[in-house]
């Protein structure tokens, strides 16, 4: 069988992000369909010729060609359109790879947390957009504790560094579940590199403590080929999207402080 991920712009998707660095860090081969939006809207409706929500990543597993009418039905891939899906997947028909680790203490820790991002920290998702092209710095105002939107995303942040925090002291690092990249390391990615976008201004430096910071240097040190292969692909793309550009400078205490990639 073959694994074909489709996916879409690098610069912006980090839920594309998410599957892609768990295959490419375990060394699970896998053929990247690459597909651009269609500018100016989040939608895109014609993603449903290869995925039924229209939307990335989505996984076929195409099996070897069958050259008979018979077997027509085992030509068809298995399409899995979500990207907690795809991982418990891939953990069923790899078992050998440490998707989820192997210690029980530690695989129970890394299923719940990969479950909880999947699920959680909205305010991170709709006030720090995905964006590798440019660095934000956050005012005292993004932090607020007079409005709702600060308040939730300083929630977000604190769970942030109290998960990452655990895992790395319950089960000694350098990855959050141990010493082996895992699927958990793979959905929290998407984070460590909104926390090189997003620049934490006066009076907030203290919301992540020294082990989550520990940790986001190591991630993005160079350890973790698959990440820097991305963010290179990702600054190396010259579409924008109007929409993405806007949502990650909504929102108070905002300002570009350096773009990092190519210019169309």
């Amino acid at each position: 069988m073959t694994y074909h991920l489709h996916i879409t712009n690098k610069n912006y998707s980090s839920w594309s992000l998410r599957p892609w660095l768990l295959l490419r860090e375990l060394d699970i081969p896998f053929v990247e369909e690459y597909h651009e939006m269609v500018s100016g809207t989040f939608a895109q409706p014609q993603w449903r010729a290869f995925s039924p929500t229209a939307r990335v990543p989505c996984l076929h597993v195409v099996p070897k060609s069958q050259n008979t009418q018979e077997n027509k039905e085992k030509e068809e891939p298995l399409i899995l359109w979500d990207s907690l899906a795809i991982t418990e997947y891939l953990s069923e028909t790899h078992p050998h790879k440490p998707i989820y680790p192997f210690h029980a203490p530690a695989r129970a820790w890394a299923r719940s947390a990969v479950a909880e991002m999947h699920s959680s920290f909205g305010a991170i998702r709709s006030q720090l957009g995905f964006n590798l092209n440019i660095r934000i710095r956050l005012g005292p105002e993004a932090f607020s504790p007079d409005s709702e939107a600060g308040r939730a995303l300083v929630a977000d942040l604190k769970r942030i560094d109290e998960l990452w925090t655990e895992g790395l002291r319950r089960f000694g690092g350098p990855f959050l579940a141990g010493g082996e990249f895992g699927a958990v390391d793979a959905f929290y990615a998407p984070v460590v590199l909104r926390l090189g976008t997003y620049v934490f201004g006066e009076g907030v430096d203290g919301i992540l403590g020294e082990e989550a910071k520990g940790y986001v240097e190591f991630m993005v040190g160079g350890e973790v080929k698959g990440l820097v292969e991305w963010v290179n692909a990702a600054r190396g793309e010259t579409a924008r999207e109007v929409v993405h550009e806007r949502e990650c400078l909504e929102g108070r205490g905002k300002e570009v402080v350096e773009v990092l990639g190519v210019t169309a």
